[in-house]
């Protein structure tokens, strides 16, 4: 009984190896599109991935407006977690006293204990988009 058993799951096994054999260009062309990656990871500075290769050095940076309406804004707009709110002269003004290096680096690195995270959470902008971003806000709050 066990036997037979064997016998006939391995002349199923045999029989669909068979008909995988007896594919068509066409049906294998379809079944390698169907389990292809939906992506690729690329590291910066890989000239060997097409995508960081094409996308890579096309790629323009965002406008310190463009950061702060996507990434910013939540919190300076409306001081949620003590920020400073864009505009507000009173609560800038001690900060744009200690300099614009200082700035620019609690936006990239955040401020320890407060609400201010590195970047302002937005990972995928660059440290020179941040920068923009902090100085649209300051040119905005004097």
């Amino acid at each position: 009984m066990k036997s037979r058993i064997v016998l006939t799951v391995g002349a199923l096994l045999v029989a669909m190896a068979a008909g995988a054999i007896d594919l068509t260009d066409k049906q294998r062309a379809d079944i390698e599109a169907r389990i292809k990656p939906v992506g690729e990871v690329c590291l910066h500075g890989d000239s060997s991935c097409a995508v960081a290769a094409a996308g890579g050095a096309a790629a323009v940076a965002r406008s310190g407006e463009e950061v702060y309406n996507a990434a910013c804004m939540a919190c300076h707009m409306t001081g949620a977690g003590g920020a400073p709110v864009m505009g507000d002269l009173v609560a800038w003004a001690d900060r744009i006293a200690k300099g614009m290096d200082v700035l620019h680096e609690s936006g990239v690195k955040g401020v320890p204990g407060t609400g201010m995270i590195a970047k302002g959470g937005c990972m995928s902008c660059s440290d020179e988009e941040v920068m923009a971003a902090v100085d649209f806000m300051v040119d905005n709050s004097q």
